[in-house]
């Protein structure tokens, strides 16, 4: 090996057996994330240096078997055929070695150079299970390190074998086969004789691929053909075929079986005299907890709790955090606001337009960096105590029915089961569902989730149209959003998602431990950073595309012109007010630019004011703003003693108030007559059978882009004085039909928005998680169609019986759920199977 050339390590294990703790153990900080080509499986990769030179070390997916059924296993079987790592270490469970060596036999089947690290010694010990590990190393014919890596033991001696290792690759040495096959050699060495004259197969281990053949392995199949050709490969595919049904017939079972049962067998007579103790059947600590948390009476109540524990800890509790980070962030706003060029009386310069409108749509990402923290290391913990594939277990059963998997459990918890959560992250956490399908049909069900976005809009409609009935609805509203998903869910797996491969289902229960300060933090850490990285480029870029679409083609010339004579006749009754005032000459000497200054001063301190805290930050902007400007602070704060600066400041707030008033009109027409006005006009033909005018169809347009527009849009375009929600109220009750037909249409806005496509930021991560954008397309197009014909539907038919809101919304939940239980009790069943807790 030469000393200038990076060694190639691979770190191979089934999950939960610290694979990823070594890995961290051996690189430290020099690591990176990122995704293997064409799939989104994370590829981590690092490096460190030894006294030999630098070792590039990946640490491949986790897995139990190095088969085709997932793609963790493609992916790791993949990158070890074509990259041929130098070592392959090969992490395994010390406490489970019966069931982790089996991945270890395939590691030798395919003639990789290998390195056991006996990863969790101190879990081994603790359990009484001694093991000769020299003793397993001379049967095994490779070096056998024990380590603890969450404790970080066994760094040197790991290192010190890899590089022993790699210098005793003797890349003509055949060492002999791991697991004797015995019925099977025969069809094995027949295989392996066809596959050794084919010599444009490179390095692919001829014994190994005879196997993969011979147990019908697809990706084996399309392995061979791409290598010598589909006319030299299709008579070899047919032989392997034909030798598989001949075993069957003759053995009674299947090739896999076979297989699996050799191996297995294997295994017990490798650790025969090398395991010992084994605690004399004494229940271990895992056993007993499970004992309670997976009693069938007590698993619900310790599942609603950790999913309670987790909102009360990452949204209730790291909410808070905001009222510290908000704060800056709003003094960050203010900073560059200073920068940007001066607000004019009524039309603001484009860049200090645009740019407080990135400010401001990055600001609302970076607010809930706290929360995200908080909600990634709450899950990096429950991961790490091993209870997360406890929920998964608990919940299988159910969710298979539907087309999801145990572990679509986490990211719907992410996106909102209840309430307070977000699209983006649940979307992110699939990437950790082994079932394809599954792991899709889960990515198009986590949008559905009342992330904490939704909220605003479902409070005000409540507010206006259901007081009496609110605590119902907003029952209706958190529960039906999980029959939804699960509906859908089960439409799109036996429709679209039909194809999609699929993997056999296998539980693994790990052993409970206690989780490392540092790997939770670093997890957080990671986790929100990519969030981070992948949302706040988007959500700025559009950004851009909002604000342009809100502004063209701007207000025609008579609008514009009408605007301005309201706001010169407003300067000209102030100025007329200050005639024979003390501060006329400080207020209007510099002619309209010192008004304008004088306006945008009495702004600034306004805001400022209330961001301030206590009377402490109150006396602090007093000063700051009194020594900006001494004759303009006079007439925001005027002394009590002095009548001419209480009379221009009464002239002042007259002003200030119909500048307000005109800026805020200009804003409602500009929209009114943008693109995005044009289009929610436009779909009024379309979205009148659900109650919908432009007016929501705007907000609803702009809501793509954040939920949190919604109201924020309806607020600018109903809005006709300071009282937003008030003025809200009276023009949508004014401007809808009357009784009924008012709160049909609020019921059908809620469906719809319950079933509307994801925030913009989701479908660019439906595009990350599924690499394709035609599936994030379809997050945006089917949900549209779906939410608009529940929607119509919901308000057409309510209309025409005469029903309230609150009957309407009853019998389309009474009904969902019905249709719930009925495709429930129809699924098909499948039983989880628990690993072995040796």
């Amino acid at each position: 090996m030469s000393a200038t050339k990076p060694l190639l390590v691979a770190l191979a294990g089934q999950q939960n057996a610290g694979k990823s703790t070594l890995f961290n153990l051996l690189t430290g900080a020099r690591q990176h994330v990122a995704n293997y080509p064409g799939v989104t499986v994370d590829k981590k990769y690092g490096q460190y240096a030894d006294a030999e030179g630098a070792v590039r070390t990946v640490d491949l997916p986790g897995t139990y078997s190095l088969t085709s059924f997932s793609l963790e296993e493609r992916v790791a079987r993949e990158f070890l055929l074509a990259e041929r790592p130098d070592v392959t270490v090969n992490v395994v469970d010390a406490s489970n070695l019966q069931r982790s060596l089996h991945l270890t036999f395939q590691l030798l089947e395919m003639g990789l150079p290998t390195v056991l690290a006996l990863n969790m010694m101190d879990v081994a010990a603790g359990r009484d299970i001694r093991i000769d590990h020299k003793a397993l190393a001379r049967r095994l014919g490779l070096p056998v390190v024990p380590t603890v890596g969450r404790k970080n033991q066994g760094r040197e001696p790991l290192r010190q074998a890899i590089r022993a290792r790699a210098a005793a690759n003797d890349p003509a040495g055949s060492p002999a086969p791991p697991v004797d096959y015995g019925a099977l050699e025969p069809a094995i060495t027949e295989l392996r004789t066809a596959l050794d004259a084919l010599e444009t197969l490179g390095d692919t281990p001829r014994r190994w691929l005879a196997l993969k053949l011979l147990e019908g392995d697809i990706q084996a199949d399309c392995l061979l053909a791409g290598s010598v050709g589909e006319a030299i490969a299709n008579p070899l595919l047919t032989r392997a075929e034909a030798l598989r049904k001949v075993f069957a017939a003759a053995e009674g079972r299947s090739v896999g079986d076979h297989v699996v049962a050799c191996r297995d067998r294997a295994v017990t007579a490798l650790l025969a005299g090398v395991l010992s103790g084994a605690a004399g059947g004494r229940p271990t600590l895992t056993e007993r907890i499970d004992r309670v948390v997976l009693n069938r009476a007590a698993a619900p109540f310790f599942l609603v709790l950790t999913v309670f524990m987790i909102y009360q800890v990452s949204i209730v509790w790291g909410y808070e955090l905001t009222t510290y980070t908000w704060p800056l962030l709003a003094g960050l706003r203010e900073l560059i606001a200073g920068l940007l060029p001066a607000a004019g009386f009524l039309n603001d310069p484009y860049t200090r337009a645009m740019g407080l409108w990135l400010v401001d749509s990055a600001n609302t990402l970076l607010n809930y960096v706290p929360i995200f923290l908080i909600l990634f290391a709450a899950i990096a913990v429950i991961e790490d105590t091993g209870y997360m594939a406890r929920i998964a277990f608990i919940l299988d059963k159910i969710l298979h029915r539907f087309g999801l998997h145990g572990q679509s459990t986490l990211p719907l918890i992410l996106g909102g089961v209840f309430a307070g959560g977000c699209a983006v992250p649940g979307v992110m956490a699939t990437k950790g569902i082994p079932d394809h399908r599954a792991r899709m049909a889960t990515i198009f069900a986590v949008p559905y989730m009342n992330c904490l976005a939704k909220v605003p809009l479902y409070t005000l409609l409540l507010g206006i149209f259901f007081v009496e009935d609110k605590t119902l609805m907003m029952f209706y509203i958190s529960t039906m959003t999980i029959i939804f998903a699960l509906l859908v869910s089960k439409l799109l797996t036996v429709t679209l998602l039909r194809g999609q491969e699929t993997s056999p289902f296998v539980m693994e229960l790990p052993h409970y431990h206690l989780p490392t300060l540092w790997g939770v933090l670093r997890r957080s850490l990671e986790r929100t950073w990519q969030y981070v990285k992948k949302v706040g480029t988007v959500v700025l870029a559009v950004a851009v595309v909002v604000f342009t679409l809100l502004h063209v083609p701007g207000l025609p010339a008579e609008r514009s012109a009408h605007f301005e004579q309201q706001g010169q006749a407003a300067a000209v009754r102030f100025e007329q007010a200050l005639a024979g005032n003390t501060y006329h000459d400080a207020v209007l000497g510099g002619g309209a630019e010192s008004l304008v200054a004088l306006l945008n001063f009495e702004t600034d301190y306004k805001r400022a004011r209330l961001n301030a805290k206590g009377e402490a930050g109150s006396k602090v902007v007093a000063e700051r703003f009194e020594t900006r400007n001494p004759s303009f602070y006079a007439l925001v704060r005027p002394p009590s003693d002095d009548q001419d600066a209480r009379q221009a400041s009464r002239a002042l707030r007259d002003l200030a108030k119909t500048r307000q008033t005109l800026r805020r009109e200009m804003r409602e027409e500009r929209i009114t007559y943008s693109v995005l006005g044009s289009i929610g006009r436009g779909l009024e033909p379309v979205t009148q059978f659900a109650g919908f005018d432009w007016k929501i169809n705007v907000a609803l347009l702009a809501s793509f882009a954040a939920r949190e527009s919604s109201v924020a849009t309806l607020g600018v375009l109903f809005q006709q004085d300071d009282d937003a929600n008030q003025t809200l109220e009276q023009r949508m009750g004014a401007e809808t039909a009357a009784g009924g037909a008012t709160t049909l249409m609020a019921v059908a806005l809620i469906l719809f928005f319950a079933l509307y496509p994801p925030c913009l930021a989701t479908t660019i991560m439906v595009k990350v998680q599924t690499g394709s954008y035609k599936w994030m397309l379809f997050s945006i197009v089917f949900p549209t169609l779906l939410g608009l014909a529940v929607a119509s539907l919901v308000y057409s038919i309510g209309t025409a019986l005469g029903a309230s809101g609150i009957q309407v919304m009853t019998a389309v939940y009474l009904g969902a759920l019905a249709l719930l239980l009925v495709v429930g009790l129809a699924g098909g069943r499948r039983v989880a199977r628990r690993g072995l807790l040796a």
